[in-house]
């Protein structure tokens, strides 16, 4: 079975990205004002928590990943370590994630395009950060990815990769230190680990436009047929 007749493997274009996911028109605090009176007060308190902590100083990169379950498992490690974005510059083929692994992380976490290795680039250093290759000789250990101001990890194809021109665009490389007889670690797996060292001990930064917006988002997600609720009310 092909990736586009699995159910469980949802589209790039099926992801949020940073679109709303409510119909135009309304605004975050529209949304907020119509949905928060529909939803417990515990819901509303651990989404605001999630979001407090939410990172905006650590993100990544994935250079045409391949297979949508370690492109899910990448999304899930992002969401656990608060990780907003996740960049990706795709194959031909559309990136995918299943449904199955990311288990809804993929719902909270913005998944962010770029046509080229290029685009994405300069897009990454536009915002500040600085790219660190992930690579078997890399020269940082994870620990020292924490004292990177504002750190993306680069993670290559499954089979040949990170392409030339996001690795010469990476200053800084770094390894996952390892002391058995395997040469390397699946890129979800390095990905989970090099995650929580970047973000282990960086306190929650989000702008607060952000942190509104993903509490619409999350709002949105949490109501049942929040949609039709939406459809049915005055845009504001």
């Amino acid at each position: 079975m092909s990736d586009d007749d699995d159910p469980e493997v949802v589209q790039l274009g099926e992801l949020y990205g940073t679109a709303p996911p409510w119909a135009a028109g309304w605004t975050p605090e529209g949304v907020i004002a119509t949905l928060e009176p529909l939803t417990l007060p515990a819901r509303q308190l651990r989404i605001r928590e999630a979001i407090d902590q939410r990172l905006s100083s650590v993100t990544l990169v994935m250079d045409e990943p391949h297979d949508p379950h370690n492109g899910a498992a990448i999304v899930r490690s992002a969401d656990a370590f608060g990780v907003q974005q996740v960049h990706v510059v795709p194959q031909e083929e559309r990136f995918a994630v299943s449904t199955g692994v990311a288990r809804g992380s993929e719902r909270w976490v913005d998944v962010i395009v770029h046509a080229t290795a290029a685009e994405a680039a300069h897009h990454l250093d536009a915002l500040g950060f600085t790219l660190v290759a992930t690579h078997p000789e890399g020269k940082l250990l994870p620990d020292e990815l924490a004292r990177v101001e504002r750190v993306c990890l680069v993670f290559g194809n499954e089979h040949h990769g990170i392409g030339d021109e996001l690795a010469l665009a990476a200053p800084l490389s770094v390894r996952v230190p390892m002391r058995g007889f395997a040469e390397s670690l699946n890129v979800s797996v390095s990905a989970g680990i090099l995650l929580e060292a970047a973000t282990r001990g960086r306190p929650g930064d989000l702008p607060a436009t952000d942190r509104e917006r993903l509490y619409a988002r999350g709002l949105f997600r949490s109501v049942h047929r929040a949609g039709e609720i939406l459809a049915a009310s005055e845009p504001r």
